[in-house]
């Protein structure tokens, strides 16, 4: 899947030993930096052929109206898209005024390396000028964990076998107008052909200059976005280290600023020049406070100095790694691919502090920088048993957002709150309703991660003062969108109407089973949490009652609801059905279908996939993934064995979980080829996208693979459980959980299972249903007499050939074409299963 003579296996480094310009895209994605708060893209220091010149902001965004061709009550009216912050990554390298061009230059050595370990990239290029030259160049970039606001980027010249003038040009670029390197007027952006997963353009001017200026090597640039009135600053300075001549020339405009550092270069002695950027951003601030905001980053800075900048960033990432590592034996080349996204979720999320975590990060504007409830579910985990502070800080993007939850449940005629599908500033910005708004289960999603969080860190002080208001406004809108239905006996069940769950290919359904089963957890949640805050502390409890309105015995209709919810199951074919209807729809037959109509979503009307069962994500999967605790294991096999063959692959967030229930269930060398796709989704390319940013929920689900289905973590109910299904050719699995303040070492061999703690509290696990406890600093190792049940293969859609539904017809499968016959229903005759295009 990757040419290994140009991205060799390394298993703390991404190193690319050649350029080429026809995947310049995907390696900008894949060489990106951030921190979450601020990021940029892997362009190289040029500032040419890039397919994407991105500096992203977490946050940092504009809004516009959305224009619906037909407009009704209640659709979003103003949409939100990331803006492309100033540029700084300019550095470009002259010799005898002849500038370095990697499309045309003779170069005769080119290393580019992300260096995990470090959090920094670098680059050496040995060029060869057209007068003979030769000339060792070396980059780096950084930006700081440490300071959100700094990033740090040198280039160090060295002409070896002449004397030679040399010129350094350092660049602060508004591209979001359209300038480029050498200046010029904002043009429109070009016209690109349909896809949902790609930013909105803005045809008109975004960023309004409000200060620009230089003095000596520090120059300012500082913009206003001109509707959402965002402001936002960027200021450099640099630092010229040489034993030659140097004379520096300066321009500064509204949209672009240099510092022209002219160099009499000696051969062999090097110059570099280190540029130092602060970057800060507002939602009201004036743009000049931010610039003295810049000022004060970079003064510090200095003080630190580079030396020390460059070892705060080694200190800071080898405490990610001594808690976040997760470590594979025998494997260089999983072990190289689980580090790099493992490092994408610290670059996402660390310091995004107030922000969410965009589903591109900060390395690219794939999805406009929204944030999603992939978040929730796939990233949160991660950052929950490893750096509780940071999904701290991502619950609390969502606690804050609730003022624009109530307003959107209010118009949507339901009580509580409903939290937006795709926002950036807490309102629904997804134009689509039926695969955007109605997918209240993010509500569910949300409350879910909440508990997930104070089950792994006991943080109830966090649960009671803020997290509570999540909970409770979150169940009271199940209460008013679901209702009440009597059958022939008089028992009474919980319905959910009108919503789409994760598998946007199928919208606007009755009684989802992802919907409901994870209401009715959000449901048990709020009604618990209510009644232990009550039991525990009296006057937290009077303050929350006071804040939210609670009114006696909510939590009773919440629990008496729960109980009563609808989980729909076909007896005929003894699975789960998605939804109400699901099962009385053809089949669309995927293993028929030319791969040029994959994904579907760019090559079929969303009518036409409707009408079918077919999946873009593993929905009814996912459901029995994160409420495991509610289905038996014969329930999940015969689930996971009906779903797998009607699930495309489409969404980059499927293949992580079908990983998990195959390994559970028994498709262990299923497992390990979904995880395989999981985990290269980017660093292959594998759904042609990764130019538009990293997919950095599948990142965190690469996580949630490996310790949830390989190493068998479970939560359920607050418990602490294990069940390995270590990989038949992995000799070794080893990775570290954070549960209530007490570190964890958790190693998987063929044979046993070791846990090791840290400094704490005794803690209680259990591996296989068998109980153990352990003590402060100490090691329990449970041997394992297998790793779980083992079935060959695949599902298939012939083993659902002699299947029926519940009125007695056949389950048919196509592939819809214009010159396809129409399917036929038979109830009589034994047909089955139809695999004719």
């Amino acid at each position: 899947m990757i040419d290994r003579d140009r991205f060799p296996v390394d298993p703390w480094r991404l190193v690319e030993t050649s350029f080429r310009l026809d995947d310049v895209g995907v390696t900008e994605t894949l060489f990106a930096l951030g921190n979450g708060y601020l990021g940029m893209r892997g362009n190289h220091p040029e500032g040419r052929f890039a397919q994407e010149h991105g500096t992203f902001i977490n946050g940092f965004h504009e809004t516009f109206a959305i224009r619906h061709a037909e407009q009704a009550y209640g659709f979003a009216e103003v949409g939100q898209t990331i803006i492309n912050a100033p540029d700084a990554k300019v550095l470009r390298v002259y010799v005898d005024d002849e500038p370095l061009s990697l499309d045309v230059a003779d170069v005769r050595e080119y290393e580019r390396v992300l260096d995990m370990r470090d959090g920094i990239l670098t680059r050496r290029i040995r060029w060869m000028t057209p007068s003979g030259k030769d000339v060792l160049i070396d980059f780096t970039r950084l930006i700081s964990f440490d300071e959100k606001h700094l990033a740090l980027m040198s280039v160090e010249v060295t002409v070896l076998n002449a004397d030679a003038p040399v010129t350094v040009s350092s660049q602060l670029i508004n591209r979001q107008d359209g300038e480029d390197v050498y200046g010029g007027t904002p043009s429109a952006p070009k016209k690109a052909g349909f896809d949902p997963r790609k930013a909105e353009r803005i045809s008109e001017r975004v960023l309004q200059p409000q200060e620009y200026w230089q003095d000596g090597d520090r120059s300012a640039l500082a913009y206003e976005a001109t509707e959402s009135g965002m402001t936002i600053s960027v200021v450099a300075d640099h630092v010229v280290e040489t034993e030659n001549e140097v004379e520096a020339r300066h321009l500064v405009e509204p949209d672009i600023a240099k510092n022209v550092f002219r160099v009499f270069a000696k051969a062999g002695v090097p110059t570099r020049v280190t540029k130092l950027v602060a970057y800060h951003t507002s939602r009201g601030v004036p743009a000049r406070e931010l610039v003295d905001r810049g000022r004060r980053t970079i003064d510090r800075a200095l003080r630190v100095g580079i030396d020390g900048i460059v070892a705060d960033q080694r200190a800071w990432m080898a405490a990610f790694w001594e808690r976040s590592d997760v470590r594979i034996g025998g494997h260089d080349d999983l072990q190289q691919a689980t580090r790099w996204c493992l490092f994408q979720l610290a670059q996402a999320s660390a310091r995004a502090d107030g922000q969410g975590v965009p589903a591109k990060g900060m390395t690219g504007s794939g999805y406009s920088g929204h944030y999603f409830w992939d978040t929730e579910i796939y990233v949160l985990p991660f950052l929950a048993y490893t750096t509780p502070q940071w999904a701290r800080n991502a619950l609390r993007m969502r606690y804050l957002m609730l003022p624009a939850a109530r307003k959107r449940a209010y118009q949507l005629n339901e009580a509580g709150a409903l939290f937006p599908w795709r926002t950036i500033n807490g309102e629904e910005a997804s134009a689509y309703y039926a695969a955007g708004t109605a997918q209240y289960h993010i509500n569910a999603d949300v409350s879910f991660a909440l508990a997930k969080y104070v089950r792994a860190t006991g943080d109830e002080e966090f649960l009671h003062r803020e997290g509570v208001d999540i909970a409770v406004e979150t169940a009271r809108l199940w209460t008013t969108l679901g209702f009440w239905r009597r059958d022939d006996t008089g028992e009474e069940s919980f319905h959910i109407h009108g919503v789409t769950g994760p598998d946007e290919y199928t919208t606007v359904v009755n009684d989802n089973l992802f919907t409901n089963v994870m209401a009715r957890f959000n449901l048990r949640f709020a009604a618990r949490t209510v009644r232990e805050m009550a039991e525990r502390d009296g006057e937290v409890y009077r303050v929350m009652v006071d804040r939210l309105g609670l009114e006696p015995g909510e939590e009773d209709d919440w629990e008496r609801a729960a109980e009563a919810m609808h989980i729909p199951f076909s007896p005929a074919l003894g699975i789960h059905p998605q939804d109400h209807v699901f099962l009385e729809r053809e089949i669309w037959d995927l293993e028929n279908t030319p791969p040029e109509k994959r994904p579907l979503l760019l090559h079929f009307h969303p009518l036409v996939i409707y009408r079918y069962q077919v999946l873009k994500q593993a929905d009814v999967v996912l459901a029995l993934f994160l409420q495991g605790n509610h289905f038996s294991p014969e329930d999940k096999l015969a689930d996971f064995e009906y779903y797998d063959p009607l699930t495309t692959g489409d969404s980059t967030l499927s293949a992580v979980v079908q990983s998990i229930l195959a390994a559970e269930v028994g498709y262990q060398d299923l497992a390990l080829d979904y995880f395989r796709q999981s985990i290269f989704v980017d660093l292959a390319d594998l759904h042609h996208n990764a130019a538009d940013g990293v997919h950095v929920a599948s990142a965190g689900g690469v996580w949630t693979a490996l310790v949830s289905g390989f190493g068998g973590m479970r939560d359920h109910f607050g418990e602490l459980s294990f069940d390995p299904r270590l990989p038949a050719d992995w000799p070794e699995l080893a990775f570290t959980l954070h549960w209530h303040g007490t570190r964890l070492e958790v190693t998987v061999t063929r044979d046993a299972l070791r846990l090791r703690a840290g400094a704490g509290d005794p803690l209680a696990f259990s591996v296989r249903g068998v109980g153990y406890v352990i003590g402060p600093n100490d090691e329990v190792v449970v041997p394992l007499e297998d790793q779980g049940p083992v079935i060959p293969g695949r599902p298939s859609l012939k083993e659902l050939a002699d299947a029926r539904r519940e009125d007695g017809s056949i389950l048919s499968a196509s592939v819809p074409t214009v010159t396809s016959t129409i399917p036929v229903i038979d109830t009589a005759d034994d047909v089955g299963l139809g695999l004719d295009a």
